[in-house]
């Protein structure tokens, strides 16, 4: 029997709080509310601690990839602290061993990565106190801290949203691993009481989705609190594509298992693969195989399998299903993208949450537990949000205005890496901003979460962007060199060289223009506002890398050092510098300035700046220079002649030494080569540029710029 009945949530189920408002009431009510919703998530969290059967319990790993509880039970208070201080707000710690032992170490490794690393744990009684000793410290800012509203980014209040927020983000992760300790290790608890309703499970099927437009992104005075990943703007068009009613049950999941799908290699991906073989799984972690048949691991105990709720995996085991799937079907099975998930939503009616109980099995407002996939409908679907998080295909990346917030500035950035796949809808227990629509939570695809997953049936293929920020410190100053804004008054030297260029040209034909020693690109996309076609050539592959990156994606993002370890984030993009229209009139090529290949000629301009005294041979450069060019063209020069042996052998240099007793300077070099093609037009003149190291170190330089016109040789 099929059934679609809907459940009723114990009627006894307390409902908690939601997420607080920021804005649209008075201080004394806001004091209030944000009270009651710290002591209610507080005292939550300490009652999940009370499902651990002895202390034991705490000390011992429930997972090898990960520290022992006793370290998440005293981390939620540790970042209350250490963020308190960070913004001011308290001037000394309250026990400095604590803070430091508490403080890092929260995300899970990577998979093949074992941590045996001791720690000299406290026991929990003197972590219990701790706790009590930072609530009674949030009790009093709550009371006292002077208050504007509406709260913002550059609140105080902010700093207090962000450690209750936290504490729910762990509140599921810590019930996860509890979930995964040995069960003579925990204990049956009232407040943390499992759905014990099961049937038999739905046949799944396929439901259209029409296409349509998403917008994504929250404006940063948005009413409620949201982590920096959320903020910015996001838009696509969503093409019609066909999504599963249910989620995947362990009854239909049963059957890629039973059908070997753990032991057929060409289901897994290659990631999954080593997973798979590390852990030498056969099934999903949570199932076991026993005399009494197929049994469900729950956070404190074992039932019979609950055919009929969801199946809870990582990515591996989702993405293995979805090619198994594709294979018995014909079809393009896959996970949702992110758009799509939102897509779904929007055509399913689902809303934030309001009322109390949800219309969903989230925010612990029915049971400690998944329940039957069929128990709460989202219009001709199920589950579209609550129930068990669902992994996407789409890897976390950030929305066009994202900013790092300058108190949590590694929340999310380093999940910008292409191994952390988003996961969307939340679960029983995603409570305040994780049940949030607009929530962007993402996990390494070995991960265990309470997550499971809707398939899907499209044609358009799920595309992630390279969203990994730069951090290589040469590479990444010269990327704020090309596209971060002057410094001390002095303009962005790539963008002015190229303005003079063109100013230069008026008059002239703008068809083709060459920029050697392009290095990431600024100044070429800037010729192409004008020009035809730009031909931009560096002898450094990671350079040009960087400036297709930008072409092709409009966007780069890369890290900057602001003071010994402490890096800021940086994002730019070419529709905010005007040059989104006309950046596929560049290409970008690898080559030697000194060696070209015959194909580059017929320019009308060659632009290079800051190159000559980075070349090996520059005067062989200049001897040959002409050959690329139209008579009436241009050669402008910009070098600060900085001329060093790393990169010119001395015997090389054009200028900066004696000859005979006489001072040679490099534009009389210059003038020897040149002056048998070209005439000086302009110059020379000093332009200055100023590249940044750290936030308050930088090298403010002066290049002596000339601008050459090639001659008719015949006349």
């Amino acid at each position: 029997m099929n059934s679609e009945k809907a459940f009723s949530p114990p009627a006894q189920k307390t409902t908690y709080l939601r997420t607080t408002r920021l804005a649209g009431m008075e201080s004394d009510a806001f004091r209030a509310e944000l009270l009651t919703y710290f002591n209610t998530t507080f005292e939550r969290y300490e009652s999940l601690f009370n499902t651990l059967a002895t202390d034991d319990g705490f000390y011992r790993k429930s997972i090898s990839l990960r520290h022992p509880l006793i370290f998440y039970y005293g981390h939620t208070a540790t970042f209350f602290v250490n963020k308190l201080l960070l913004a001011g707000l308290l001037t000394q710690r309250i026990n400095p061993r604590f803070e430091s032992m508490f403080a890092v170490g929260v995300d899970e490794m990577s998979w093949d990565d074992l941590d045996e690393t001791h720690y000299d744990w406290p026991t929990v009684a003197e972590v219990a106190a701790y706790r009590q000793q930072v609530k009674a410290v949030i009790h009093q800012l709550i009371a006292e801290l002077p208050l504007q509203l509406p709260v913002d980014w550059q609140s105080p209040w902010w700093v207090i949203l962000m450690g209750i927020e936290h504490e729910q983000i762990h509140l599921e992760t810590s019930s996860v691993l509890i979930r995964q300790q040995q069960l003579s290790l925990v204990q049956q608890h009232a407040d943390w009481s499992a759905c014990t309703l099961s049937l038999e499970a739905p046949e799944n099927c396929l439901l259209t989705v029409p296409a349509g437009r998403v917008e994504l992104g929250k404006p940063f005075d948005d009413a409620y609190y949201g982590w920096d990943n959320e903020y910015g703007q996001h838009h696509a068009e969503v093409t019609e594509f066909k999504a599963a009613k249910y989620l995947v049950s362990n009854q239909e999941f049963l059957a890629f298992v039973e059908a070997g799908g753990y032991q057929q290699d060409q289901y897994w991906q290659e990631e999954g693969l080593q997973w798979r073989e590390f852990t030498q799984a056969e099934y999903p972690t949570f199932w076991i195989k026993s005399a009494q048949g197929w049994q469900l691991r729950l956070m404190t105990e074992v039932v019979p399998m609950r055919w009929d709720w969801p199946a809870e995996v990582n990515y591996h085991e989702a993405k293995a299903f979805c090619e198994w799937k594709s294979a018995q079907t014909g079809e393009n099975v896959r996970l949702p993208t992110e758009d799509e998930w939102y897509r779904l939503a929007h055509y399913a009616g689902v809303e934030e949450l309001t009322a109390q109980p949800a219309a969903a099995n989230i925010h612990l407002d029915h049971w400690a537990s998944p329940c039957p996939v069929t128990s709460f409908a989202h219009g001709d679907f199920y589950d579209v949000v609550g129930n068990v998080w669902q992994w996407t295909e789409t890897t976390i990346y950030p929305f066009e205005g994202f900013k790092v917030h300058p108190l949590y500035d590694d929340f999310t950035t380093p999940t910008f890496d292409g191994k952390h796949n988003l996961l969307k809808g939340g679960s029983w227990i995603s409570c305040g901003n994780e049940s949030r629509l607009s929530s962007r939570y993402a996990f390494r695809r070995h991960f265990f979460q309470h997550a499971g997953f809707r398939y899907v049936v499209s044609d358009t293929a799920a595309v992630n962007l390279n969203i990994e920020y730069e951090t290589d410190k040469s590479l990444s100053e010269y990327a704020e060199f090309h596209y971060g804004e002057g410094y001390f008054g002095v303009p962005n030297f790539p963008q002015a060289m190229a303005q003079l260029a063109l100013a230069k040209m008026a008059g002239k034909p703008m068809k083709r223009a060459l920029d050697l020693g392009c290095s990431v690109g600024r100044a070429s996309f800037e010729l192409a506002r004008q020009f035809e076609h730009v031909t931009a050539i560096d002898f450094s592959a990671r350079s040009i890398n960087f400036g297709v990156q930008l072409q092709q994606q409009g966007v780069i993002r890369y890290t900057i050092v602001e003071e010994g370890e402490l890096l800021l984030y940086r994002e730019r993009r070419l529709a905010q510098l005007g040059l989104q229209e006309t950046a596929d009139k560049v290409t970008f090529m690898q080559g030697d300035a000194c060696n070209l290949k015959a194909v580059y000629r017929d320019y009308d301009l060659v632009l290079a700046l800051n190159l000559l005294d980075r070349l090996y041979a520059p005067r062989l450069f200049l001897q040959q220079i002409h050959q690329r060019i139209h008579v009436g063209g241009l050669l402008v020069i910009a070098s600060p002649y900085t001329w060093l042996e790393v990169h010119t052998e001395k015997a090389n240099w054009l200028g900066g030494f004696k000859q005979d007793g006489e001072r040679v300077s490099t534009l009389d070099g210059i003038r020897h080569v040149l002056e048998k093609h070209f005439r000086l037009i302009e110059g020379p003149f000093s332009q200055p540029f100023v590249l940044r190291e750290t936030q308050r170190k930088f090298q403010h330089t002066l290049s002596e710029v000339t601008i050459w016109e090639r001659l008719d040789e015949q006349d």
